[in-house]
């Protein structure tokens, strides 16, 4: 396989012009984003019309030939590059030598809370990376049907977000920037309850739903809070309940990653019987 010229220069236009997409103004400015990684290229390239343009090394290349190929045959716009020039679009030690340009994958919150959608994870007010690109894999995992950020959480599209979904951003719908009120309201017109992940004084015990009226099988929207605070009274307000996380150790708590799993997972579990 004949393998396209090399950039080995980071003043390269087309190499500047993506670093820029490492800055989430440029991101909203171009509706570009970056994909690092086999694993989270090679699900970018399944999605058609996803990808824009692939820049691997040599190495890369002859490790990974359906990549080139299906940049060939996706008519887009692939450049091979040194592994210096990679590690200025990198945002990991370890590249794993390919980086794509993808373009953002919005969609409408009205296209994804439908009667049809049984299990929607939103997130409010999540700001750690880490986190949030954690739940995303975790509700395509679930077989939930989208993910919601409000605006105020992270940018979905941030490198670590990215990373941390290892190429789920492909499967799922995510839906972005809408408020909170937006959302709950929408889902509660189209049938779904509202569950607020939350350890207050009046919060469900997940594990024992059958002594408060909590029904499981429920189409729901699962809401999760900031990781530092959780969910403020306003945003407890416009949930229908509370449920906690039983903790049956010493713990003082778990991590909003572990806990969201736990619950997300109840849900497919609980509907799915």
């Amino acid at each position: 396989m004949k393998l396209p010229d090399v950039i080995s220069s980071p003043q390269s236009k087309r190499i500047k012009n993506a670093v820029k997409l490492l800055k989430r103004r440029d991101r909203k400015a171009t509706g570009q984003f970056l994909v690092e990684g086999p694993q989270a290229v090679r699900e970018a390239l399944a999605r058609n019309g996803s990808v824009v343009e692939l820049f691997i090394t040599e190495e890369a290349a002859e490790e990974h030939p359906s990549f080139v190929s299906a940049a060939k045959h996706g008519r887009m716009q692939c450049s091979i590059v040194t592994p210096e020039v990679l590690t200025e679009l990198a945002s990991t030690v370890n590249s794993q030598g390919v980086v794509a340009v993808c373009t953002t994958l919005d969609v409408q919150l009205t296209s994804v809370l439908d009667k049809e959608a049984q299990l929607v994870v939103v997130l409010s007010q999540v700001r750690d990376p880490g986190n949030a690109g954690t739940i995303i894999r975790l509700a395509d995992a679930a077989g939930a049907d989208a993910v919601v950020l409000t605006s105020s959480s992270v940018d979905v599209y941030n490198d670590k977000v990215v990373r941390s979904t290892a190429g789920s951003l492909f499967h799922i719908p995510v839906v972005t920037g809408v408020g909170l009120s937006e959302v709950t309201e929408l889902a509660r017109a189209r049938g779904l309850q509202v569950l607020a992940a939350d350890a207050n004084d009046e919060a469900h015990d997940l594990h024992h739903p059958w002594d408060t009226g909590l029904d499981l099988t429920a189409r729901t929207a699962w809401v999760f809070g900031n990781e530092a605070w959780g969910m403020s009274a306003e945003d407890l307000e416009l949930c229908d309940s509370s449920v906690a996380v039983p903790i049956y150790g010493s713990a003082e708590s778990l991590n909003l990653g572990t806990a969201a799993g736990v619950c997300i997972y109840e849900s497919a579990r609980n509907q799915r019987m």
